[in-house]
């Protein structure tokens, strides 16, 4: 079953490329997605014997991510049936089908249980992106997807040598090389401490380049701005979530090999430098697209700083990362409606957007909120427990420059989206015939229940994913 969460979805790719129906194709999406998600259903209830062996297995915190990804997808793809059929004018054979593709690879980085399988997923992701950032064939759509290409692929091969220098240190300490993930945990406390600390850099740096973090972060505005709002959905809660993923598994096995002191710093420098360029970058920030993408540095930074604390505040970290996906999310389907209906993403183009558009502007607005920490919504809980987890392990200068940056972020992007919801839209806007629908409405709204009930009472199921993914990982919450 595990196996089919990636080969369902690859040959319904190759299945949709080949549909002649314009029509036809964007229904593929949701249909694959509601089988994609039954299918995650069964597979976190029983998993069952994998015929890959040990090289597809779903960890802990893998089960928790697929279960992020296949939500995200099945809400997008209902999101897309109604976005195409905004789109007549621009083929979506490529669009459909890669979407399906990315799929399929960011379930099988969920399932990897291979250093070597999970960067060839990671690789792919990248690759099957590059068609829907380009999907709108703009000048700048195009230099937003060659700077996305040039610097993640950069960032893909520094992981692979990373992972290169994770097989030498099992050499150098005169055992068998192997990249499965349950061996080099296993053999952590023996594997070469110099290697596995350089092998460690490298993939911090190759993956999480891919995340999000600062300095490794320029390629996020420009793709997720030029990029169709549906695209940015997919990268900022579906995509970022697996490429940390891989950035918690490596951190994991450091922690077996005792030095997660080591790796914890480096995750907490850059966590904290992510936050502070996207606070710089939030304040006085005109284009709403770009906004979302510094929002998402900011929450990358601030599941990077939970992460490398440890404790409670990486048990708060896994849940920020769930809470994040289904916020940001939100915010990038309802900023997609607003840019149909003005024309345009920029303060200079959309004022009013509450008047011109009552459904999203009230969910941009809900997202906006949400996303910034507000009560009583999903990740205010998370952000909460990640700042106690702080607290509890006596990091209080940490605390408090996580509470300070979290503020200027919410003083930035209240000032942006505020300006583009309140006040009177042109009468340019007002001619527009773009109006909200149920398929572009309707999956958002389904997500802001989703974030409101998460905020007061997190179900069981999703509690237990987390803790078994923090106990994994080497915590007693």
């Amino acid at each position: 079953m595990v196996l089919a969460l990636v080969v369902v979805p690859l040959v319904m790719a190759v299945v949709t490329f080949a549909l002649p129906s314009k029509h036809w194709r964007p229904r593929m999406l949701p249909l694959v997605g509601l089988a994609h998600l039954a299918m995650t259903v069964k597979v976190l209830g029983d998993p069952g014997p994998s015929p890959a062996g040990r090289w597809l297995v779903l960890d802990p915190p893998g089960r928790l991510v697929l279960l992020l990804v296949s939500i995200l997808f099945l809400v997008c793809s209902f999101y897309c049936v109604g976005y195409l059929s905004y789109r007549v004018e621009r083929a979506n054979r490529r669009f459909c089908s890669s979407l399906l593709a990315l799929l399929a690879m960011m379930s099988l980085v969920a399932a990897s249980h291979h250093l070597g399988l999970m960067w060839v997923a990671m690789e792919a992701t990248t690759l099957l992106t590059a068609p829907l950032i380009y999907f709108n064939r703009t000048a700048r759509s195009i230099e937003a997807t060659w700077k996305y290409l040039l610097v993640g692929s950069v960032g893909i091969a520094l992981a692979l040598f990373g992972s290169f220098l994770l097989a030498y240190s099992s050499l150098e300490a005169g055992l068998d090389s192997s990249l499965l993930f349950e061996d080099l945990i296993r053999h952590a406390p023996r594997l070469s401490t110099a290697w596995l600390k350089a092998g460690f850099v490298l993939l911090l740096i190759g993956y999480g380049t891919k995340v999000g973090l600062a300095p490794m972060h320029t390629w996020k505005p420009d793709a997720y701005g030029e990029a169709p709002g549906v695209v940015g959905a997919v990268l900022a809660g579906g995509l970022s979530s697996c490429a940390f993923l891989a950035l918690l598994r490596a951190h994991h096995i450091l922690v077996a090999a005792g030095e997660g002191a080591y790796s914890g710093r480096m995750l907490v420098s850059l966590g904290l430098l992510s936050m502070g360029f996207a606070a710089v970058f939030l304040v006085g920030q005109r284009d709403l697209k770009r906004m979302l993408a510094y929002s998402s540095v900011e929450h990358m930074g601030i599941l990077a700083l939970g992460t490398g604390v440890g404790g409670a505040a990486l048990s708060g970290a896994l849940l920020h990362l769930f809470n994040h996906g289904l916020t940001k999310t939100i915010l990038f389907l309802s900023a997609a409606n607003i840019h149909r209906a003005f024309g345009g993403k920029t303060l200079d183009e959309v004022r009013g957007a509450l008047r011109r558009l009552p459904l999203t502007g009230g969910l941009f607005l809900f997202g906006f909120l949400a996303i910034t920490g507000s009560p009583p919504f999903a990740p205010f809980l998370s952000e909460l427990t990640i700042l106690r987890g702080l607290v509890g392990a006596e990091r209080y200068g940490l605390g408090a420059a996580m509470l300070a940056l979290v503020f200027v972020a919410f003083v930035g992007m209240g000032r942006t989206s505020l300006a583009a919801l309140a006040g009177e839209p042109s009468p340019e806007a007002k001619r527009g015939r773009y109006r909200d629908g149920w398929l572009t409405f309707a999956p958002a709204a389904a997500l802001a229940v989703a974030v409101t009930v998460l905020g007061v009472y997190v179900p069981a199921p999703l509690r237990r994913l987390v803790l078994e993914a923090a106990r994994y990982l080497g915590v007693e919450p």
